[in-house]
């Protein structure tokens, strides 16, 4: 006969079961397997169909052109220019719009969602302009402020203040008025809801439109730089395509799309740092 004992789970030092954490990370290693294999794949092809011959290296240019292209403009520059400059041009732009976006959108989005007259003063305004693509409106800043930084900023901002301030406005709907009224009924004051029980609450759609935000601003960045610009990566793919240089331009997009991947990556990290019962629930 054999006698059954209730034995509780062998735990790793964090508390967590060890065969939940090693299933976890079994298929975190999977899911990265899989993900390695699709782009080797890709590579593989393109490798292959230019290689073969299959098409035409004027439009379609082979891996090692491509990255003699890219170890070429890493030397010598582009046009004067190193590739750090170009690259540095792109993020500054994006930066300085991104502060003012989060330091505008951010207040008002939270203001708009709580207090109902905001609301009504803003979203007239907001949901015109939003719909239009950055473009239609880009040649009046422009002729306004020029084909400097300042027109460039100016539309970055615009791109992505819309979403940011819709995402928290959404936040601020989500938050149960329960617990507004449970607070409030316990002596806090507005400010002290506002500050200690919305804005927290908030916090889940303020990353997400911050990554929806950051991406409409990226795309609009390289837009804007194929339009009016001297520097920046959109500005050398732009350049190059008038010389048909296709090495040159899949070089640019290789590196757009790096970047784009590396801010993503940033943003993810600093949720799951700051916010990591997201997704958990």
């Amino acid at each position: 006969m054999t006698v059954q004992t209730d034995r509780p789970p062998i735990r790793d030092p964090k508390g967590k079961p060890k065969g939940n954490l090693s299933r976890k990370t079994s298929f975190r290693l999977f899911n990265r397997a899989l993900s390695f294999l699709a782009i080797a794949t890709a590579l593989l092809l393109w490798f292959l169909v230019t290689n073969l011959g299959l098409v035409d290296p004027l439009f379609f240019p082979s891996p090692q052109s491509v990255w003699a292209a890219f170890v070429t403009i890493v030397q010598n520059g582009y046009k004067g220019r190193s590739l750090l400059a170009h690259i540095g041009s792109s993020m500054w732009r994006l930066l300085i719009a991104f502060t003012m976006a989060l330091g505008l959108a951010v207040p008002l989005g939270l203001a708009s969602g709580y207090f109902k007259p905001v609301r009504a003063v803003l979203d007239p305004f907001i949901e015109f302009y939003r719909p239009l693509p950055p473009l239609a409106y880009y040649t009046l800043l422009v002729i306004w402020l020029g084909i400097e930084d300042a027109s460039k900023v100016a539309l970055l901002f615009l791109a992505g203040f819309a979403p940011l301030y819709i995402a928290m406005v959404s936040g601020v709907q989500r938050v149960p008025r329960d617990r507004i009224n449970a607070a409030l009924s316990l002596g806090s004051s507005q400010w002290q809801v506002f500050t200690q029980i919305v804005f927290p609450s908030c916090l889940p759609e303020l990353f997400i439109g911050l990554r929806t935000a950051l991406g409409f601003m990226y795309t609009t960045l390289v837009a804007a730089e194929m339009v009016a610009a001297v520097s920046g990566i959109g500005w050398m793919v732009l350049d190059a395509s008038k010389f048909l240089r296709s090495d040159i331009i899949f070089v640019g997009i290789l590196i757009m799309g790096v970047i784009a991947i590396i801010l993503d990556l940033g943003l993810r990290w600093l949720q799951a740092r700051y916010l990591p019962w997201v997704g958990k629930e």
